[in-house]
């Protein structure tokens, strides 16, 4: 009985996890957001496989305090949510340049310079019918190199995505 239980769950997960849906071989667009004033990324994802995908993320942020450029790569897997709805975690990193404005009362110091930061993503999206893709997501970063009190070395990146697909 215990086998046939094992055997019956087992079989659940895989043709759950084989369920049908649509990834975009590409999607290109933007996702505006962050933690601390504002961001701005020209954002592409590429599929790999049938529910995975790369996503590359080249951005600027701009605060009272500081202005920065940087890359980021993340792979993400994609999950079916309901109807046109799916969900997607995912791991990375990236790296950037900064420049503090210190006539700003700037508590940052003389830190400018490039950084280098570890990624994870989670967020939410909306595949319509048109090619068209929104999603929601939440990126905490955190500061490995050359981060010293950049966001105190850690950021909440909050962003909405629009891209399209094709």
């Amino acid at each position: 009985m215990k086998i046939t239980t094992l055997f019956a769950a087992l079989f659940l997960f895989v043709t759950a996890s084989l369920s049908a849906q649509e990834i975009s071989e590409h999607a290109l667009g933007l996702r505006l957001g962050d933690s601390d004033g504002f961001g701005a990324e020209i954002s592409y994802q590429k599929s790999i496989g049938s529910s995975n995908r790369a996503e590359f993320d080249l951005g600027w942020r701009d605060s009272r305090d500081f202005d920065a450029f940087k890359l980021t790569g993340v792979y993400q897997w994609v999950r079916p949510l309901d109807g046109n709805f799916n969900w997607y975690y995912g791991v990375g990193g990236g790296l950037g340049s900064v420049n503090f404005d210190e006539g700003n009362g700037s508590f940052y110091g003389d830190n400018d310079g490039v950084f280098v930061f570890a990624a994870g993503d989670i967020g939410v999206e909306y595949n319509f019918d048109i090619p068209l893709l929104i999603s929601l997501d939440f990126r905490p970063e955190i500061g490995l190199i050359g981060y010293d009190g950049f966001d105190n070395d850690f950021n909440f990146d909050i962003a909405l995505g629009i891209r399209y697909q094709f």
